[in-house]
């Protein structure tokens, strides 16, 4: 078991393989933490809170009576709310129907229950075998509202996973309104963190940003209705000398497409409070007696050994309990999309070309970008219109599909199924179908509407038009598009006292669509993309096995996407194409060698005119896509090391800026290390890399080269010397 309770002493302890998570029902009913962070067994962590007399403005509930030593605002707790005289940040809040705003739950009851629970409407990890979770629920209820919250947690002991979620159920007669209801709050007694977060914006997401976490509030978040380019819903704590190999890491990553916050508060006490959940500006949801609300679930993890192993442990889980569907573990098809090939300008003879052009490199996949549909000719008219354009095509999309297939290749399409332009004959018939301010004008963006995901009958119009153009051809990929931030939160279906439940609200109805989808098309692979990388997150991979990365196909530029992505996400997650030159995003031009192991370290394919290649790109870009082919398994299913980062300069100055990675199967037998150099200087200083995962008992090949794996991780391997514009190696380290 990997749940214990102390009944007596009402401590409730969570045991993975190597971290314990531990709190307890203390005086008075409430929940303090106790502990989270490497495996202790058999020992209350109680002692470690000090109660005294702060003497700082921390009140004390009127439970405690003359105690001064009792205080919400100094002890660490298990689910901190708000109106009970704890002024820290809270994970959640609510009013009563006389306005009364506060919320203090007390401990009710708990069950321990075989299996993992499902969150209803909700992605969430599931057992991918019978037995490997436990779930936890704690019952809390305010004795006043009687609002009752009900603490999930979820273990994947095996995996070092446990995940967080909330249910709030009404339990009175009377109207309650949540003004916050985050999914989980960690308390850390002590320490000294580094708070480690993932910025950017279009075409340049999950930028490593590493900063103290000192005295204050500080927030990462999203109100842009999506998890969003600008910051993604996945944050670390750590100490302050963490590194790939070393120190104690904590993973928090939000289960969930929509508007987000994670904040991290440093206390006058010297605790380090985090919460996380759903989080906009005029967040609240009604709810009526008998009601509930259910928060996404939060899934944490602890490292006791670095970056490296958080990483890892993510990758797992979310590739086995994360991803479904016939495509979560089955070897993906080298793609080509004819988008930075064409653009809006072509028709199906041109995709034919293209088709046979790719079929000669290997590839096994066309991909029909956006264009294909009503009058769209250009970005401004036709979304919505999810009727194909014949005439463009010069021929019914069956056809079309055919030709494709008769050249070898499987068919594709793109969609962006959420947006409508007011040039188009569904806004013509449905207006009201958009999120719009009443006697406003519309915001937009890219020329485009946000269509009210939360209704049904904007739900069903999708559904049945996708599923007739998926069912008039034989269509086996799916590109999920989405290229805006909301805004104009306003639904007519909404009365006045529930518009603020409308984000959230949008996001139910997103996975409802996607849920109805892709259960009706199981063979279909869906990848998801909203503007490449802006709803990159753990939601999206429970309906999509792959997100477009970044709309950014500059391998120099990608290196630190990808890189950044790899913390939480693992690769074979990671949508990656080889792109023309110069590049269309930054004018760079890089060698096609370096594009290709760029791309590698994801689901690998082309973003180009494959048509308008001289004889030698083919070669080599044939090459590539058998060198691809032939280490998939290990790319996608091995672990995945960082070993040296494109955000720090290696050597002394001058010394050429070098990115490195490596792929380790499972049994250890095989290594794959890439390298990419950013920046050549004249006589560069030389370069060594120390491999990680290896069995140092083992002796590895690498041409006719022999080393033992001992030597490769604690010698180091010697780079040769990159000369030239942006080079790039690859070296295939195999047992002897």
């Amino acid at each position: 078991m990997a749940i214990h309770v102390d009944r007596e002493n009402r401590v409730f302890t969570i045991h993975t393989a190597h971290s314990t998570y531990q709190f307890m029902a203390g005086p008075y009913g409430f929940l303090l933490h106790l502990y989270y962070g490497k495996r202790i067994d058999h020992q209350s962590l109680e002692y470690l809170i000090q109660r005294k007399d702060w003497a700082s403005f921390s009140s004390n509930p009127g439970d405690a009576g003359g105690d001064r030593t009792f205080s919400l605002d100094t002890l660490p707790l298990e689910y901190p709310t708000a109106g009970t005289g704890d002024c820290r940040i809270s994970a959640a809040a609510a009013l009563d129907e006389d306005g009364a705003a506060a919320l203090d739950p007390r401990y009710k009851d708990f069950e321990i229950r075989r299996g993992k629970y499902a969150l209803p409407g909700l992605p969430a990890l599931y057992e991918a075998e019978p037995g490997e979770a436990e779930t936890l629920a704690v019952v809390l209820e305010d004795p006043v509202s009687r609002l009752e919250l009900e603490l999930l947690y979820g273990v994947f002991a095996e995996k070092d996973i446990i995940t967080r979620a909330v249910v709030f159920t009404n339990r009175s007669g009377k109207n309650l309104r949540l003004t916050r209801a985050l999914s989980a709050g960690v308390d850390f007694l002590y320490g000294d963190f580094d708070l480690v977060h993932f910025h950017g914006r279009h075409m340049m997401e999950r930028q490593i940003a590493r900063v103290p976490a000192a005295p204050g509030i500080q927030t990462v978040s999203s109100a842009r209705g999506t998890s969003s380019h600008q910051h993604n819903p996945g944050v670390i704590l750590c100490e302050k000398d963490a590194g790939e190999d070393y120190g104690d890491c904590y993973g928090f990553n939000l289960v969930y497409s929509g508007s987000f916050a994670a904040q991290v508060e440093q206390d006058q006490t010297g605790q380090t409070r985090l919460v996380m959940g759903v989080d906009y500006g005029g967040f609240t949801f009604l709810l009526a007696g008998g009601e509930r609300f259910t928060t996404p679930e939060l899934v944490m993890c602890h490292s006791g050994g670095g970056f490296a192993a958080l990483s890892h442990r993510y990758h797992r889980i979310y590739r086995h309990n994360l991803c479904r569907g016939d495509w979560k573990l089955a070897r993906r098809p080298v793609l080509i999309n004819n988008w930075e090939a064409t653009y809006f300008r072509f028709d199906g003879p041109k995709l034919i070309q293209i088709a046979e052009a790719a079929a000669g490199l290997g590839l096994d996949l066309l991909v029909m970008d956006d264009g294909w549909f009503g009058a769209r000719d250009d970005d401004n008219r036709g979304l919505g219109d999810w009727f194909p354009n014949e005439e463009k095509l010069g021929m019914s999309l069956g056809t079309l599909v055919e030709e494709v297939n008769k050249r070898g290749l499987k068919f594709g399409i793109w969609f962006e199924p959420e947006m409508v332009n007011e040039e188009s004959g569904l806004y013509r018939a449905h207006p009201d179908w958009v999120l719009r301010l009443p006697g406003r004008d519309p915001v937009r963006g890219r020329g485009q509407l946000a269509l009210d995901m939360s209704r049904q009958d904007t739900r069903d119009y999708l559904f049945e038009r996708i599923s007739a153009v998926l069912d008039s051809a034989r269509v086996e990929y799916v590109k999920w598009d989405m290229n805006r931030s909301l805004s104009d939160w306003y639904s007519p279906l909404l009365p006045a006292d529930r518009q603020g439940e409308l984000p959230h609200r949008y996001v139910l109805g997103l996975y409802d669509l996607l849920e109805r989808l892709t259960r009706k098309y199981p063979r279909v692979l869906f990848e998801g993309c909203s503007g490449g990388g802006g709803r990159f997150d753990p939601g999206m991979l429970f309906y999509h096995p792959q997100i477009w990365c970044s709309d950014n196909t500059d391998a120099i530029d990608r290196l630190k996407i990808q890189y950044g992505t790899s913390f939480f996400y693992p690769v074979s997650a990671v949508g990656s194409h080889v792109s023309v030159v110069p590049n269309h995003g930054t004018g760079r031009t890089t060698p096609l060698a370096t594009r290709c192991i760029a791309a590698m370290a994801g689901t690998f394919g082309f973003e180009m005119d494959l048509t308008r290649m001289d004889d030698a790109e083919r070669a080599e870009a044939a090459r590539w896509t058998a060198e691809f082919k032939k280490y998939q398994p290990l790319i996608h299913g091995g672990a995945y090391y960082r070993l040296l980062s494109p955000f720090e300069r290696r050597g002394a100055p001058g010394n050429a800026g070098v990115t490195a990675w490596e792929f380790v199967s499972p049994d250890k037998t095989q290594a794959l290390l890439c390298a990419a150099a950013g920046e050549i200087r004249a006589n560069p200083l030389n370069i060594h890399i120390r491999l990680k995962g290896l069995d140092e008992n083992r002796l590895y090949r690498l041409g006719e080269a022999l080393y033992t794996g001992a030597a490769l991780m604690y010698g180091g391997f010697a780079l040769p010397g990159f000369r030239g514009d942006y080079p790039a190696r690859v070296f295939f380290f195999e047992g002897a």
